[in-house]
């Protein structure tokens, strides 16, 4: 599986190469600046790009826009961020996308290698990994502006966060403690009560979701 990745601090960018090699993925460009990340993946062709969120040259937010622009050219390439920062509108933008991949995850919150490599293994095949706290943060926003989350009851708002997380009804049911026709039950509410078609696929759910929210707060 091949890799680029942008980061422009050296040691962290050394480390990750390294973790990634040592689980088996070709780094096809380990790069530290915007511009450098638009052109390996437009030349590369990665399987998936992990980017922070903030490069060089100014040091706000090339890495996201840089990887936005990438699945225009390239609809469905996976994206998984890696920063310090929620940058909500940018990644509203890249959740709501539809196609591949996607994750956000906050750099001081990857606790091991396992976690961190799930997380590119899953965002490489299709699905989602999102920090508890980037949800979190996203759709704090939206409880002030969008009206439809008020109609969901507090048990349907935490399984929407989970959903958000790319969790499987499977998965939300064991953490929620409860059987998984409860949670088929909840989901089947959350789509009804925000308009939204019930949809197989995960990935697609839990864009759909937030595509949804996002229009929601415009």
């Amino acid at each position: 599986m091949r890799v680029v990745l942008a980061e422009d601090l050296f040691l962290l960018r050394d480390g990750l190469v390294r973790m990634l090699e040592a689980y088996d993925f070709e780094i096809a460009a380990a790069v530290e600046s915007g511009p450098e990340l638009t052109r390996a993946l437009a030349e590369l062709a990665p399987d998936v790009a992990v980017v922070d969120v903030r490069l060089p040259p100014s040091h706000t937010d090339e890495g996201l826009q840089c990887a936005l622009q990438a699945r225009r050219e390239r609809p469905g390439l996976p994206v998984l961020v890696l920063s310090q920062h929620v940058e909500q509108l940018y990644a509203r933008e890249l959740l709501a996308d539809g196609t591949g991949g996607v994750g956000y995850l906050l750099k001081d919150r990857v606790f091991d290698a396992e976690q961190f490599i799930d997380a590119v293994r899953r965002v490489a095949a299709g699905g989602t990994a999102m920090d508890p706290q980037v949800i979190q943060q996203l759709l704090a926003r939206r409880s002030h502006t969008a009206q439809p989350l008020g109609r969901l009851t507090p048990r349907e708002l935490e399984v929407l966060e989970l959903m958000a997380q790319g969790r499987s009804n499977a998965a939300i049911a064991a953490q929620l403690v409860v059987t998984e026709r409860a949670i088929a039950k909840h989901t089947s509410n959350i789509f009804t009560k925000l308009g939204l078609e019930v949809s197989d696929d995960d990935n697609r759910r839990v864009l759909a979701v937030l595509a949804y929210l996002d229009h929601g707060s415009r």
